[in-house]
């Protein structure tokens, strides 16, 4: 019995020297290095692939219609966009409608001038027409139709199979910005003219993304984004257009009315870098990835190597198990931005696996 319980005293003390074992669930550490490195924060959103908002086209002038651009084609300048009792509707390229008759002066009559005659001589001379001499518009009203003006447009009248007459009335002519899509045509043949006959987008195909009103600030015209399509292809894209037009929530899925509690939006219009990337696509849901900030040349450490202090803010653990308080930056794909006395590029510390 003596011997017994010798044994087991000398069992116990051996045991009670032992270093404990590690809990299971202690956290692996490992060792990262202070880096000088470039970080940019970007999130995705969703947009919608289409040609942008639909223009509605309304004819002027009396007759019916008799012909119609199908819808999906585009019409450029100097291209009939409708038929009126078998008489072309021509597209031409500017800001300013045809609202009067354009004549050539008779007698002593002084010649028209503005800003709608400006539109006819700048197309005519963009077709390829000689338009004569032409008085130079030094007090801005805009261009004169001169005999020379009124002489090239019955030129060109009588080359698209419009009556030539020189005399260009309201109804003869559509003036756009520049060349068009057909969207949707409203009309049918024999129709009266004097209604909406149709809607234009632009050509060139663009996303629009509805961002919550303020948080567009950090997305600048210019700046590259890529594009998610449909079937996971990641095509270049460019920021074209940020409205300043605060539109009201967005519309519920299921009632198709307001939803109260979706926040005001404003669009972000994205293009294609390669417009033939999108080429197959009318129309499709996207996701657009925008880069909002970007800091260049900062020193960066995995986010697992911050150590939150217990009065506040952050340090980092040096090797020899010191601490070093930083001031954190930005906050970029697991990786932040982080400064302070002592922190410098190459300096090794600890992170949490």
């Amino acid at each position: 019995m003596a011997g017994g319980l010798a044994t087991g005293a000398v069992a116990l003390h051996t045991h009670a020297r032992k270093p404990p074992k590690p809990p299971s669930s202690a956290a692996r550490v490992h060792v990262a290095t202070v880096t000088r490195t470039d970080l940019s924060d970007s999130r995705s959103l969703p947009g919608t692939l289409g040609f942008g908002p639909r223009t509605p086209v309304t004819g002027h002038g009396t007759g019916v219609v008799t012909a119609l651009a199908a819808a999906g084609s585009t019409v450029t300048r100097g291209h009939a966009l409708y038929r009126a009792d078998d008489q072309p509707v021509v597209v031409l390229y500017g800001s300013t409608p045809l609202f009067r008759t354009l004549k050539a002066p008779s007698g002593k009559q002084a010649p028209l001038r503005g800003r709608d005659v400006t539109v006819v001589a700048d197309n005519l001379r963009a077709l390829g027409y000689d338009i004569g001499y032409r008085p130079p518009d030094t007090d801005g009203r805009g261009a004169t139709y001169t005999a020379e003006l009124a002489a090239a447009v019955k030129r060109w009248q009588q080359h698209i199979g419009m009556t030539a007459t020189g005399t260009l009335g309201v109804g003869q002519a559509v003036v756009l910005p520049g060349p068009v899509r057909i969207g949707q045509v409203q009309a049918h043949l024999g129709d009266p003219v004097q209604e909406t006959l149709m809607s234009v987008t632009t050509t060139g195909r663009r996303i629009t993304v509805p961002v919550e009103a303020g948080d567009e600030s950090g997305i600048r015209i210019g700046a590259a984004v890529t594009i998610t399509l449909p079937d996971e292809r990641l095509v270049p894209g460019t920021v074209t257009a940020v409205s300043t037009t605060v539109q009201a929530g967005a519309n519920d899925a299921g009632s198709g009315q307001q939803d109260p509690n979706s926040p005001p939006t404003v669009d972000v219009t994205v293009a294609p870098v390669h417009p033939k990337d999108l080429a197959a696509l009318d129309a499709a849901p996207v996701t657009v990835r925008f880069t909002t900030t970007t800091r260049h040349g900062v020193l960066a450490v995995p986010v697992t190597a911050l150590v939150a202090l217990k009065e506040g803010g952050y340090a980092l653990q040096r090797t020899d198990g010191t601490l070093i308080a930083v001031t954190t930056g930005l906050f970029a794909a697991g990786r932040v931005e982080v400064s302070g006395p002592g922190v410098t590029a190459g300096l090794r510390v600890e992170t949490a696996s």
